[in-house]
């Protein structure tokens, strides 16, 4: 054995994801790429906004001796004050450039928070469904995740949640919108949630943190708005990033932002200094917080994103599924017509239709539909999804 048994282990039973991946490249190169219908990545499809092209030619141009130098291990302070002037805007919550970390991507963030909190044994709360990753990226620094059901519609069930809640608990880890079901949590889950950790943290004698991992924000249809964690609870910590929103997610930008009341503040910001540093990333890349630091507030238009989710939505609900729109992000969750949702999944690769098992989420029954892709795909894809659900109807 070359590698490590624990990596050799994750192999064996790495996400559906990647394997879903792999089977579209076969399906590809079989029946060309233009005839296989690919909603299996979360990958956008859509263009970065003007503004940050015409940032990024800027700050090119700009660029001097040193431009591409380290910097502090936690980011330039201007790019770090424009993002904290826009969350206290956005948030209503007064925020400094001192409660702000620019990272490499919000996977850099959760990594760099998750090496700061966890010893051994420590255990973190996950609503599920939930991104799969969180597993690795907790077990990375000693944690135990820990699923948490959540409600039919994927709302948070705080009866569940403070079952599991017990001495081990150091964080919450909450995702809203949601990959992969699309659901926001509301501000009243959110205030109840905050209450919950406060009585369950006095009961057990810690500091338990809420942590949002937050890249579809500003991805949301129908009017809604994402309710800030900030305002419901002091300890809580964001990870987020830009790869979603500006549609740039190999540039591997985002960011860290520690509630400016938080009862360890100091102590939280001066361990995620020094994790950023240790765990290999060092800083976020100089050139994208540049531009970052021009463009705040800035968001792809998601009128594509919202066209795409009404073709689904519609399309599935005529062929008999059944699901809860989504009111964020881009993902659809269906129920899958069958017990064994990996079967169902195989069922519609026949029809070269890419989709991923619930499973792989921690919601079985289900499938994730990714609707960041063009129209046509959509539009070719439903005929096959209404025939494979007629053997069941």
């Amino acid at each position: 054995m070359t590698i490590s048994k624990k990596i050799s282990a994750s192999i064996e039973k790495s996400s559906f994801i990647r394997k879903m991946f792999e089977e579209g490249a076969k399906l590809k190169a079989q029946y060309g790429a233009e005839n296989v219908f690919d909603f299996s990545l979360g990958n956008p499809n859509l263009l970065p906004p003007d503004a940050f092209q015409k940032a990024l030619k800027s700050v090119v141009e700009e660029s001097g001796v040193g431009s591409h130098s380290y910097m502090s291990n936690v980011g330039y302070p201007f790019v770090r004050k424009a993002v904290a002037d826009y969350i206290s805007s956005e948030q209503n919550v007064a925020l400094t450039e001192n409660e702000i970390i620019m990272t490499c991507g919000a996977a850099g963030a959760l990594n760099v928070t998750f090496k700061t909190l966890l010893d051994p044994g420590d255990e973190v709360l996950c609503p599920a469904p939930y991104f799969v990753e969180y597993n690795f990226y907790v077990d990375n620094h000693g944690g135990v995740l820990k699923t948490v059901s959540t409600k039919p519609d994927f709302s948070l069930d705080l009866d569940a949640m403070g079952a599991a809640i017990t001495a081990k608990t150091k964080a919450v880890l909450i995702n809203s919108p949601n990959n992969p079901t699309g659901q926001i949590y509301s501000k009243e889950s959110l205030d109840a949630l905050g209450a919950l950790l406060r009585e369950k943290g006095k009961a057990f004698g810690t500091t338990i943190y809420l942590i949002s991992d937050e890249p579809y924000r500003k991805i949301v249809y129908d009017g809604n708005t994402v309710p800030s964690i900030f305002n419901s609870y002091t300890e809580t910590i964001i990870a987020t990033s830009y790869s979603k929103d500006i549609s740039v997610p190999g540039e591997r930008i985002g960011f860290i932002a520690v509630h400016p009341q938080a009862t360890y503040k100091n102590e939280l910001l001066g361990g995620m200094a020094l994790t950023n540093r240790i765990l290999g990333f060092v800083n976020a890349p100089a050139l994208m917080q540049r531009v970052i630091g021009k463009i705040q507030g800035v968001t792809v238009d998601t009128t594509p994103y919202e066209r795409n989710r009404k073709l689904f939505c519609e399309g599935l609900a005529q062929a008999g599924y059944e699901f809860t729109t989504p009111p964020g992000a881009f993902y659809l969750f269906p129920k899958s017509p069958i017990a064994d949702d990996v079967a169902f999944v195989a069922e519609l690769q026949a029809e070269r239709i890419l989709v991923v098992p619930g499973t792989g989420f921690g919601g079985p029954g289900h499938f994730r539909i990714a609707y960041c892709c063009d129209e046509r795909s959509i539009v070719n894809a439903l005929p096959g999804f209404a025939k494979v659900m007629k053997k069941y109807r």
